[in-house]
């Protein structure tokens, strides 16, 4: 007998409101930042999100590949960031679907408003519009071939080089998790009595 597929609805459900909230606040804050500056800082920052398009895409392919091992290994020999590692790596559909998913359409859809910002741009150069729907058209496609070669270059590397993609994702968690809960290492400062 065929054993049932079991579908973790919460998940999806959580999935579905955190894309939401998160591509609120992004597009927000995209678009906030990107009516107060120039052209030249509205084409810097479409190339930041591109870049971080392709960074959680190679982060979410390298968590998928790496193996688990080696970081057992590490947590073993007292290496703190390794059982972040691992929980990246226990929960690889998730960390996938989150990287690839979540953060990879979130940056198309933010550096496509940003193109349209940037666009809107040329209207104080007099430019004509057909002109101008010329200027939008190869933008696009140059984002496009962007975010698409720089994901095949980041997933080329994420593949070969999976267990060092993950284990610098794993340190930047960890030291994120310090950062937020600094008592974690309250005891380094307690004062002797």
């Amino acid at each position: 007998m065929k054993k049932k597929q079991r579908f973790n609805f919460r998940w999806v459900i959580r999935t579905f409101f955190l894309t939401f909230l998160l591509a609120v606040i992004f597009s927000i804050i995209s678009e906030t930042l990107l009516r107060k500056v120039s052209i030249f800082a509205a084409f810097a920052m479409l190339l930041t999100i591109i870049m971080i398009g392709i960074f959680f895409d190679a982060v979410g392919i390298s968590v998928a590949a790496a193996d688990e091992k080696p970081f057992h290994a590490m947590a073993a020999s007292r290496v703190k960031s390794a059982k972040y590692a691992i929980m990246l790596i226990k929960n690889a559909s998730k960390v996938s679907n989150f990287c690839n998913d979540v953060i990879g359409d979130i940056a198309g859809i933010i550096s496509g408003t940003t193109i349209g910002i940037i666009v809107s741009f040329f209207d104080q150069y007099n430019i004509p519009d057909t002109y101008q729907a010329l200027i939008a058209i190869g933008i696009s496609g140059l984002v496009a071939a962007l975010t698409v070669g720089g994901k095949a270059l980041g997933k080329e590397i994420a593949i070969g080089n999976a267990k060092q993609v993950v284990d610098f994702t794993g340190r930047i968690l960890y030291y994120a998790h310090l950062a937020v809960q600094p008592k974690t290492y309250i005891g380094l400062f307690k004062r002797s009595v």
